[in-house]
């Protein structure tokens, strides 16, 4: 059985719609464009503060992006969702592109996990390699304290919250 071929026009448009699914973004600093989702992957190309980019797909803490003419891998924290620019780059600005899940257009909540939504949560399994690289950088409580002294650090006693009181309704709803 012959495989048909795909005509010319036919690809073309599948780029074009696929094209059309991107969200649009702001680099909120200069950056650079992975190959892969990962800092440790080949540099693709940069991006400046300010650039708009084309906001292809999610993957963890990592946007998958086009630039002019290149495509690349940047931190989620780097883009701000949205057209516009940076003219109103604030916190909510950083957190909105920090929590977006699917619709990079579109806000949701994250249950304080920056970059993971729900599928990558439900994909997760134990790696015991990652693990062991995990312990392998920790550090003793005293040498976290020499390194902080080191650098100018001194710990401070802080007070504790009081702790919270039952809110009171006014509604008469409630006492019945």
């Amino acid at each position: 059985m012959k495989t048909p071929l795909i005509p010319a026009a036919a690809l073309v448009l599948c780029v074009t719609a696929a094209s059309a699914w991107a969200a649009p973004g702001t680099v909120l600093r200069n950056e650079k464009l992975y190959s892969q989702p990962s800092a440790s992957a080949k540099v693709a190309g940069t991006v400046a503060k300010g650039a708009s980019v084309n906001i292809l797909a999610k993957q963890g803490g990592w946007l998958r992006v086009t630039s002019g003419k290149t495509t690349g891998w940047i931190r989620l924290l780097s883009v701000r969702a949205g057209a516009g620019g940076l003219g109103g780059v604030g916190v909510g600005d950083v957190v909105g592109a920090a929590t977006t899940k699917s619709d990079p257009s579109r806000v949701v909540a994250v249950a304080g996990l920056r970059g993971l939504n729900e599928e990558d949560l439900k994909r997760a399994q134990y790696n015991a390699d990652e693990l062991a690289r995990l312990g392998a950088v920790s550090v003793s409580p005293a040498q976290a304290r020499s390194f902080a002294g080191q650098a100018g650090l001194a710990a401070v006693q802080v007070p504790a919250l009081p702790e919270p009181k039952p809110v009171q309704s006014s509604s008469p709803w409630e006492q019945n």
